[in-house]
């Protein structure tokens, strides 16, 4: 009998190869989806969409980051980097880094996991891309396992925890890739920092994006079917 996951799911393009992963793993499958206040929360729309397409139940925490952090992708008034080469000249984590995210995303996730008796948690971490955010590695990941597995119901011997990254050594293209092999449908997965469904094409997401599909030889598909309803 399969186990069942919890994913951690943005409806970007990790999440999403993440999310096609987990369903030829596990069963049943659950989306976990954050709106932080981010300024790209259209996200969290496209997200739900993807998950009725698939028909994986898809709950929405809703967390006042806001209100508590600073970064640009929570529109704290700093400007987003016009590209990942300008992101990358910035001094320490970009901009676009919300504090401990991934961190917080987890503690919920395992909270929200454990009162269903599930115990597989599966995230689109992707170190290679993104080597300036310090939660998005696979060893972050494997010690929030053990934070998750010393604070919670496996500490007084129920089953354990696994946080699996299974995008962690990959880069963009190689995930877009896996995920093209899955039957991952991007068309509707979005990664625009500046909060629209029409992506900007400079942002750093954008331009990482952007060289994917391109080394892929293929068109976006989220462009396609923007073109498509007349909007791009």
């Amino acid at each position: 009998m399969k186990e069942g996951a919890v994913v951690l799911f943005s409806g970007g393009i990790d999440s999403t190869t993440a999310l096609y992963w987990a369903r030829k793993r596990f069963e049943p499958v659950r989306a976990l989806v954050f709106d932080y206040g981010q300024r790209h929360r259209v996200e969290v729309k496209m997200a739900r969409r993807i998950a009725s397409r698939l028909s994986v139940p898809c709950d929405v925490v809703r967390l006042p980051l806001r209100e508590l952090l600073r970064s640009a992708l929570l529109d704290d008034g700093r400007p987003i980097a016009s590209s990942l080469a300008a992101s990358r000249r910035e001094p320490g984590p970009p901009s676009t880094y919300v504090p401990f995210r991934n961190g917080i995303f987890l503690a919920v996730a395992a909270a929200y996991a454990e009162s269903r008796g599930c115990r597989r948690l599966v995230v689109g971490f992707n170190s290679v891309d993104t080597p300036d955010y310090p939660d998005t590695t696979e060893a972050f990941a494997r010690r929030m396992a053990a934070a998750i597995n010393a604070g919670s119901s496996a500490a007084k011997g129920g089953r354990r925890f696994r946080v699996q990254a299974p995008l962690g050594r990959l880069s963009k293209k190689e995930i877009i890739a896996l995920g093209l092999e899955l039957g991952a449908d991007y068309s509707r997965s979005v990664s625009c920092y500046r909060g629209r469904e029409v992506p900007c094409r400079r942002c750093p997401s954008c331009d990482i994006r952007r060289r994917a599909f391109a080394g892929l030889g293929m068109a976006d598909p989220l462009l396609e079917r923007l073109r498509k309803e007349g909007r791009a």
